[in-house]
């Protein structure tokens, strides 16, 4: 297995590229990147909040993983809290555009999509007990495949997850044309598999010659015993990313936005669910984040896939 880290200058682009691209209708007098809270007119103050966690695995799964923390969030907010199951991240970024969602967890890659077509503001993550926190890229294949190197994967047909993600993906899809010289269609076949279980799946059944996925998806897969670990072999292994970004519509009165904010930050996490799914990656606690600073190397694979983000 390689690990190596995707650099600034490997892509030879700037993240300010692809900084500041908020639809029309946001404002950003701050800076920050992400849309102001609007005059009081045009704030927010449901009866019911919708919560939806990034359509990474089987929702009905996440949706009692999450009933623990979205019971805290009902008694800090006074509020119904639901959960949303959403099939998709582009399904996720239509919901709240249209204010059907207002609070919730955008996957890496789909993100900055959220932030400038949906008005998402995103303020933490989850982290370990020492603060760190993050996941990798892996490239996997099967062990009897005969890949043994990311060269290796020439001819081959490999599997990504959908065309938002960062790790199923965009983040590959520079670091193959960038440290390898190695553009699909090219150089190797593609699939679009929808989910990283699903790609990690296709790979162990030998569905797939190899794919690009999420290790923090990976271990809790490896850890529930859906795959096993002898049917997966990574060959590479990118630097760390971070992690699902939360967050609230930005159109949310402030006081809810704050209580909302209070709810992740005072969650205690002994004997919950939550702590039970994710602890599968060292994972203990919400710690404060800003989309400005630790989605900047996120912005620049965007640049450097040429993504833009643009609204339909």
């Amino acid at each position: 297995m390689k690990k190596f880290a995707l650099t600034l200058a490997a892509l030879a682009v700037s993240a300010t590229t692809a900084a500041s691209s908020l639809d029309a209708r946001y404002q950003d007098t701050s800076g920050n990147l992400t849309a102001d809270l609007p005059s009081a007119s045009q704030q927010v103050d449901p009866n019911t909040l919708i919560f939806a966690y990034t359509p990474v695995e089987d929702p009905a799964v996440y949706a009692d993983v999450w009933s623990d923390f979205l019971a805290h969030l009902s008694e800090k907010t006074g509020k119904d809290v639901r959960f949303f199951p959403v099939q998709n991240n582009a399904a996720q970024i239509e919901a709240m555009r249209a204010g059907r969602l207002h609070v919730a967890g955008f996957n890496t890659g789909s993100t900055p999509l959220a932030v400038n077509c949906a008005g998402f503001v995103p303020f933490t993550i989850m982290a370990a007990e020492d603060g760190s926190f993050g996941y990798e890229m892996e490239i996997i294949t099967h062990p009897s495949n005969g890949i043994d190197a990311v060269e290796d994967l020439k001819g081959k047909k490999v599997a990504f997850t959908s065309q938002t993600s960062n790790s199923g993906f965009k983040a590959p899809s520079a670091i193959l044309d960038a440290e390898f010289g190695m553009k699909p269609g090219d150089d190797f076949d593609t699939a679009f598999s929808g989910a990283h279980d699903n790609s990690i799946i296709g790979v162990a059944h030998r569905d797939y010659d190899a794919a690009a996925i999420a290790n923090s998806v990976m271990g809790r897969m490896l850890d529930r015993g859906v795959v096993k670990q002898e049917d997966i072999k990574t060959i590479y292994t990118s630097q760390t990313f971070p992690t699902t970004a939360y967050g609230v519509a930005h159109n949310l009165s402030e006081d809810l936005q704050n209580q909302i904010r209070d709810a992740f930050f005072s969650f205690d996490w002994e004997g919950t669910k939550l702590q039970e799914e994710f602890t599968r990656n060292g994972e203990a606690q919400f710690i404060p984040i800003t989309y400005q600073e630790h989605w900047e190397v996120i912005r620049t694979i965007d640049t450097a896939n040429g993504v833009s983000y643009t609204c339909s």
